[in-house]
């Protein structure tokens, strides 16, 4: 295994903190001056920013790591980031504003630009910078040997299987919103049947693939950190709890969803239970 190379890896990431410095400064001018005001724009943002940052370090490691590595995790980040802001994008399409960011505009005091920057746009770069951890210092390093496939494999197979249940999870939802008849009923069909989050289950569960990718040099370590933060939004965070304070209050039959269906884990769904 070759020495680390930290100084390149250290510059990288300043470069690219600036890097999603500009990237919600456009978000942020493009929602105020194009937009008029609507800022459900930087959802798209969100997907699109870490696929900016894997490209940007790939450009910038060129020659500090394995280049089949560097290109796999990038191919990997781009793939996932982009799917989501083009589903986002596509969802939100010929929509209202959407309501957390009414809810935070409504309470600003006074000054509505700089209220959505200190709670919206400037956490959200924060958070991106460091899921992107694994991203950035996996691209750094040269390993080779049984770790260096052991990574590889289990960190693939680890995007694949969450690519896969947050891309299916999301066609399935949207087939079923599609359908009139399923106005105000809960959708507990295909993988939703299993846990009521497939698309967070399958966020988190590709951020563990990549973050595992970068483990070939203790290095990657940090970007446990990455994975554990993703992790966390999803299921504590701004996620699965938030929105199910919300989709309770509105949706009839939900409680007896949430009863039957795990949280965030897939598992078998739970038998209801009857008197004796």
């Amino acid at each position: 295994m070759t020495p680390y190379p930290w100084g390149a890896a250290l510059t990288n990431l300043v470069v690219t903190a600036a890097v999603v410095v500009v990237v919600f400064a456009v978000a942020l001018l493009v929602a105020v001056r194009v937009r008029g005001g609507r800022h459900d724009g930087i959802d798209v943002v969100w997907g699109a920013g870490f696929a900016i940052v894997a490209v940007a370090t790939l450009l910038l490691s060129a020659g500090d790591g394995d280049a089949w590595r560097r290109w796999l995790i990038t191919v990997l980040t781009v793939v996932w980031g982009v799917r989501l802001a083009w589903h986002i994008g596509r969802r939100n399409h010929g929509t209202g504003e959407d309501p957390r960011y009414v809810a935070i505009l409504a309470e600003a005091p006074g000054r509505p630009v700089a209220h959505m920057v200190r709670k919206v746009y400037l956490p959200q770069a924060v958070v991106l910078w460091i899921v992107s951890l694994p991203v950035q210092l996996g691209q750094y390093g040269s390993a080779g040997g049984a770790l260096s496939t052991v990574v590889t494999v289990v960190g693939v197979l680890l995007w694949a299987v969450g690519f896969t249940f947050e891309t299916v999870g999301d066609a399935q939802l949207a087939a079923f919103r599609a359908d009139p008849s399923n106005k105000g009923r809960v959708m507990d069909r295909g993988l939703w049947r299993y846990t009521r989050h497939p698309n967070y289950f399958g966020d988190s569960a590709v951020w563990w693939g990549l973050t595992v990718l970068g483990l070939h040099h203790l290095a990657g370590l940090i970007g446990l950190v990455g994975a554990a933060l993703m992790t966390w939004l999803l299921v504590r965070g701004t996620g699965k709890k938030l929105l199910e304070q919300t989709i309770g209050e509105r949706r009839p039959g939900y409680t007896d969803y949430v009863h039957r269906t795990s949280g965030f884990l897939p598992l078998p769904p739970r038998k209801k239970k009857t008197s004796s």
